[in-house]
């Protein structure tokens, strides 16, 4: 497993970012999302950048919402990232040791889980994909993540 990124929603994107750069923060990437209304910058501390360039990791992922948002009970704090070698793998010995797969990895990339705290962790697939397979391809999702 390999640590990726930790996201937080943000009213003030630029505000923001100029907090991070004052810790010295550098933007490493950053997505626009018109269908979606939201915009996403990836930060790295200057000791990763060049690593978080490559491998995007380690990384701090700001999420601007266009529409605005009150955020409160933590809402504001997203989600920890981890890459995994085998989605599948990790979620069946998730499952077996009684965790909730919240969202499942249907499309063998992308899965969500949530600590005792309800704290998200979104785990995602090294590589590519992995072709769709059952259980998890039919699995609804459970809950919020």
């Amino acid at each position: 497993m390999e640590y990726l990124h930790t996201m937080i929603r943000v009213t003030d994107l630029k505000a923001t970012i100029a907090f991070f750069e004052l810790m010295g923060f550098v933007e490493t990437r950053r997505v626009d999302n018109d269908k979606g209304r939201f915009t996403l910058v990836f930060l790295a501390a200057s000791g990763d950048a060049e690593r978080a360039r490559k491998t995007q990791a380690p990384l701090i992922e700001l999420t601007f919402n266009w529409d605005p948002e009150v955020y409160g009970g933590g809402r504001n704090f997203g989600h920890l990232a981890y890459r995994v070698d085998d989605i599948y793998a990790t979620c069946q010995r998730l499952m077996d040791g009684g965790v909730t797969i919240n969202r499942p990895p249907r499309d063998g990339h992308m899965a969500f889980i949530r600590t005792p705290d309800a704290i998200s962790i979104e785990l995602l697939q090294k590589g590519g994909a992995l072709p769709p397979a059952e259980p998890w391809a039919s699995m609804p999702n459970v809950g919020v993540w």
